[in-house]
């Protein structure tokens, strides 16, 4: 932040948490910091990685107490945005960020039903390119590992044979190879919808968990790309669930973090801050909101040893990511890639709120394990610690609230807990982070560009006869360089909730019916002061910029109940 003093390499790497050991793995990563890259006018591999319902504050780069050094090390080398924004929601967010379209554009405004209507068909459209798309016919290998959830074609395994197509799936939209799942959650020890390529597959006897799965698939699509095309560049998106509920995790990764949050949520928001505040990510003017009204004060809670647990899952969660995210990263570095790798990691909505009943259902939600014991669903038994195979929980709205820390609601909402996301950019060959900060506003429309931008390919007009929509974004990269880089204002919309952020202001509203709120970002990004009555003028321009670009974009008409 302007007049803020940031922590330099050195004191960024004590404040997470990082010795001279941890920076071994992989070494690489920071050993060779001061050397020249090799190949720096090739072009270059490019890894996307995404994060499922995880809160901007979780990761320690980024103020939080999990464990993710290897997130940490990406960050100490390259930089860190303070300032990106996602779509709040799981599909409309991989949309966007396939697509360079607002999710609206590309069909996928809201999940995986059909509205019947142009921004709700559940399916991403033929108007659309994916990044895979472009970089393929730019000479690009291509590959996917992890969750897809941009289309409603699951047939095979609701036996709907209507929605059984696989023209929507990732080899019918760019990519040469798939691992992963074409829904959207399930259980991370037997996953629903898991395909390879075209193939749907059933979970691999013996242990299995998800995340480590993904990771496995995306280390192994890079040392055969290594083997088979190495004088190409590739493109490979690394997509986890992680941490999205279930709150399942291995017992190892569990017990590391047992007692972690015995202090409870009010003390953790507070020391969270702290530590953001420190190292230059959040600027001290800018007021810790309230604790959740639903939500008692911790030395009141009951049943603390289940809440706490609650967490402990969801670090556990957290934890394995990344050290699934340090095999990827060790994986280029065996084939000699990961200098010219240009790598992003950012997650796609805020932390999440949902509190999962017993009445909850779907194909996600098993009602047997593959031992063929019960699965006990929903929240509402404490006696249920969360973690196994047979669980099915979710850390709920106050763990929600210290994800989100120190801003404003959740998942589903555009106020700043449901749209913020860390965004790490690393390219060693490229850019000369040294773990600084972007102030820069940036969107997920912008990765699509910053793909093409890095690899000098061309975003087409018009693919298979069918015209393309132009992209939305704008190049990270000057960004990254810490150039002047200004852009024009960026657009929400999420089941009704709405907002606009035009340089230092922010118009957002909560629900279809909900009136507009004004906040300067420079002063009060934590959402705490509506200045709305004291600038109706602006109120009505912004409004105004918001409807003119709902009527572009193809979020109106829109299936809520109030229309605008």
């Amino acid at each position: 932040m302007p007049g803020q003093r940031i922590p330099d390499r050195r004191e960024f790497m004590k404040l997470v948490g990082l010795g001279a050991a941890s920076l071994a793995l992989p070494g690489c990563l920071l050993d060779s910091a001061n050397e020249r890259p090799h190949g720096s006018r090739s072009r270059p591999d490019i890894v996307l990685i995404m994060a499922d319902d995880m809160g901007y504050s979780d990761i320690g780069c980024y103020g939080g107490e999990i464990r993710t050094p290897n997130l940490d090390s990406l960050a100490s080398r390259g930089v860190r945005f303070t300032q990106f924004y996602n779509t709040a929601r799981c599909c409309p967010t991989r949309a966007s960020l396939l697509t360079g379209l607002y999710p609206h554009q590309a069909g996928v405004g809201h999940m995986m039903g059909d509205q019947k209507l142009p921004g709700y068909q559940g399916d991403i459209n033929r108007e659309c390119v994916t990044i895979a798309e472009a970089l393929r016919a730019a000479g690009y290998a291509t590959y996917i590992s992890g969750k897809w959830h941009v289309t409603r074609q699951l047939g095979f395994w609701t036996g709907n044979k209507s929605l059984a197509s696989q023209h929507n799936w990732p080899l019918q939209r760019g990519f040469d190879r798939f691992f992963g799942t074409i829904h959207g959650g399930g259980s991370y020890f037997d996953p629903v919808s898991l395909s390879r390529d075209n193939t749907p597959i059933d979970t691999p006897e013996g242990s299995f968990y998800y995340t480590d799965a993904v990771s496995d698939n995306a280390v192994r699509f890079i040392e055969d790309h290594a083997e088979e095309k190495s004088d190409r560049p590739f493109f490979c998106y690394v997509a986890y669930t992680s941490p999205h509920w279930p709150l399942h995790a291995l017992a190892e990764d569990i017990e590391r973090y047992t007692g972690r949050f015995d202090a409870g949520w009010d003390t953790l928001r507070k020391e969270r801050l702290e530590r953001m505040r420190t190292m230059g990510l959040i600027d001290p003017r800018w007021k810790l909101t309230e604790r959740d009204s639903r939500v008692a004060p911790w030395e009141e809670v009951e049943d603390k040893a289940w809440q706490a647990r609650r967490m402990e899952v969801y670090a556990a969660q957290v934890d394995r990511m990344d050290q699934g995210i340090g095999s990827v990263i060790a994986a280029l570095e065996r084939t000699g890639r990961l200098e010219n790798t240009l790598i992003f990691f950012l997650a796609d909505n805020g932390g999440c709120a949902e509190e999962i009943a017993k009445t909850w259902k779907g194909i996600h939600i098993p009602r047997q394990q593959r031992n063929g014991q019960p699965v006990l669903v929903g929240n509402e038994d404490h006696m249920v610690m969360p973690g196994p195979e047979g669980t099915y929980q979710s850390y709920g709205i106050p763990w929600a609230n210290v994800s989100n820390t120190p801003f404003r609601r959740y998942k589903h909402w555009v106020h700043e807990g449901g749209i913020a996301s860390p965004l790490i950019v690393s390219w060693p060959a490229r850019i000369a982070g040294g773990g600084d900060l972007r102030h820069h506003v940036g969107h997920l429309i912008d990765i699509m560009p910053s793909c093409i931008d890095a690899a000098g390919a061309d975003y087409p007009a018009e693919l298979a006869g069918q015209a393309i929509l132009p992209m939305e974004g704008r190049s990270l990269l000057p960004a990254c360089d810490n150039v002047p880089w200004e852009r024009g204002p960026i657009f929400f919309e999420h089941e009704g909730n709405r907002a606009v952020r035009h340089g230092r202001w922010k118009l957002v509203a909560r629900g279809a019916r909900g009136a507009w709120e004004l906040y300067d970002m420079e002063k009060d990004r934590t959402e705490t002061e509506n200045l709305a009555a004291a600038h109706p003028d602006r109120v009505e321009a912004m409004a105004a910029s918001w409807q003119a670009w709902a009527e572009r974009a193809r979020v109106l008409p829109w299936p809520w109940k109030k229309k605008m």
